[in-house]
Formats: C-alpha cells, sequence, structure tokens
C-alpha cells in the first residue's frame, strides 16, 4: 500500500499546477499531444515539474491526461500508449525522487468518447482502455491514480475499476469538472459525485478544473457539506479565468488570490488542495505560503 493515504491523514497536502497551459507557453502551441513531449521534450516536462516540486507541492501530477488510445489515436499515437504513459510517470517520479514526501499521481483523463446508450462506449470496453493506460502510468512508478476532469459517472466507474484491477493497493482519487450551472456537462451535482464516487470505493473525490474562483467555492462548500467528515476532499481550481490578451489567453488569477482559496479549501477541510488551467509554480508558491 502506498503511503500516500498515511500523508493524506496528517493533514492537507498541496497539489501541483496546470501542465497543459505550461506546454503551450512553452512551446506546445499547434494543438500536437502533449503526451508526446514526455520522450521528444523530456527536459520541458521535468522542468515543468522540477518548478511545482522546488514550491512546495507534495502531489505531482504525470503529463498523461490524454494518455487513453483514444485520445492518442487523434494523433496517430495510439501504439504508443503504454510507453508514453511510462516515460511520463518516470519522470515525474524522477523529480519526486528528489524531494522528501513528495508523491506522483498518474493522471488519467476523459476519453472524448460517449458511453452507450449515447455512444458506442461500454463499460467494458471503457475498462480496457483505462487499463492499458494505467498499465503504463504503474510500470514508471507511479503512487497513485488521478482520474480528473470526469463529467460522466459512468465513465468514473469504469476507471475505477480498471485502477482497482492494474493498480491494486495504489489510492485511486477522482475528480469531476462541475462547469455547467454548478454541474458537469452530464448533469451529475456535486452532492451526487460524492455519493456515487464513494460507493465506487474511491479514496479521494473532488472537482477541478471549472469556471473561476468564485464558482469553485460554491462547489466545494457543497462538496464539503455532502463529504466532510465521511470521505477525503479534492479541490484543484483554474487560476481564475481566461481573458484574451492580443492573440492569447491569459488567465487572470493572481498568486494572492489562489493563496486566499487555498486557506479556505483548508478551512471547509480538504484533504488535497491544488490548482488546475492558468496556475504556474508562483501560484503554488503563493498557496504552499498560505497553507503553512
Amino acid at each position: 500500500m502506498s503511503n500516500l493515504l498515511d500523508a493524506l491523514n496528517d493533514g492537507p497536502l498541496l497539489g501541483d499546477g496546470a501542465m497543459g497551459t505550461m506546454l503551450q507557453d512553452l512551446g506546445n502551441s499547434e494543438g500536437g499531444a502533449p503526451e508526446l513531449w514526455n520522450v521528444e521534450r523530456a527536459d520541458v516536462v521535468e522542468a515543468v515539474l522540477e518548478g511545482y516540486a522546488a514550491a512546495g507541492s507534495r502531489l505531482l501530477t504525470t503529463n498523461t491526461f490524454g494518455g487513453t488510445r483514444a485520445r492518442l489515436q487523434m494523433h496517430d499515437l495510439e501504439a504508443r500508449v503504454g510507453e508514453l504513459n511510462q516515460a511520463a510517470a518516470e519522470l515525474a517520479r524522477r523529480v519526486a525522487d528528489r524531494y522528501d514526501g513528495v508523491f506522483v499521481l498518474g493522471d488519467i483523463g476523459p476519453s472524448g468518447e460517449l458511453m452507450e446508450p449515447m455512444g458506442e462506449l461500454t463499460p467494458e470496453s471503457a475498462a480496457d482502455m483505462f487499463g492499458e493506460q494505467i498499465r503504463g502510468l504503474v510500470a514508471g512508478g507511479v503512487d497513485g491514480i488521478l482520474i480528473e476532469t470526469m463529467s460522466d459517472l459512468a465513465e468514473v466507474e469504469a476507471a475505477v475499476t480498471a485502477a482497482r484491477a492494474e493498480a491494486p493497493g495504489l489510492p485511486v482519487l477522482v475528480t469531476l469538472s462541475f462547469d455547467t450551472n454548478l454541474r458537469t456537462m452530464m448533469g451529475v451535482s456535486p452532492t451526487m459525485a460524492v455519493q456515487s464516487i464513494a460507493e465506487m470505493g474511491a479514496d479521494v473525490i473532488g472537482a477541478n478544473c471549472g469556471r473561476g474562483l468564485d464558482e469553485m467555492r460554491i462547489i466545494a462548500a457543497q462538496l464539503a457539506e455532502s463529504g466532510a467528515g465521511s470521505v477525503r476532499l479534492m479541490v484543484q481550481s483554474n487560476a481564475g479565468l481566461p481573458r484574451l490578451q492580443g492573440d492569447t489567453f491569459i488567465f487572470d488569477g493572481t498568486p494572492d488570490e489562489m493563496a486566499t482559496y487555498a486557506a479556505d479549501m483548508r478551512d471547509l477541510g480538504f484533504s488535497v488542495i491544488g490548482a488546475c488551467c492558468g496556475s504556474t509554480p508562483e501560484h503554488i508558491a503563493a498557496m504552499r505560503a498560505a497553507l503553512t
């Protein structure tokens, strides 16, 4: 059993920040697969993770958000699922091992496919797809599995099933994105999420991404009301909202605003507090200062 769960019992753990928007700023701006950078620009990915660890992150997330066969197929990389996920985990592991008490979360994002009856993905085929990705992450040495930015509870269940089969003994963390009138795109509320995902056996449940700090505070309060005292909770908000500046989008959440959010989430009882799109090591450093 990973000692990540033991660490969670000792007080809130600080997550890391964005990977996708960081890599966009560093040159991955033409719609290429970020996962390919785990082998072709490994030094850049490692430097991003190093920045977060140095800023105080206790949890480093692998650069594998789109690492399923379904997502990699869009870039003709479906034959490299195992390779790219393992490489990502090994990069994060190398950085984490340079610090005391830093853990690696194997990142799994939504497949982009619809579950039946609206789509063709079945519980079995979805679990197989996620299982393939998880095998690569486990081979690279992750400490836990993070299933994030989900909207469909059936897809969540397939991913949790795969994690339990392919990574027995590792903690499973699940976050949904409540970005449609305080529900997920598929209509799931924070209360429904806590109840349903707790029954699936996930170790940590929460929210990520979203539509800025104000909405995340409302969502976090609902999660806390539903799950406080019964499940470990997790929150990773975007750094504010994207604003068009010239021809690029800039997220408007300052490090000071993210620090206030981190302290608020601690006071609500969250076990994992991190950041998402638009955040940088500067945001994480401010959050660490607020939490300590």
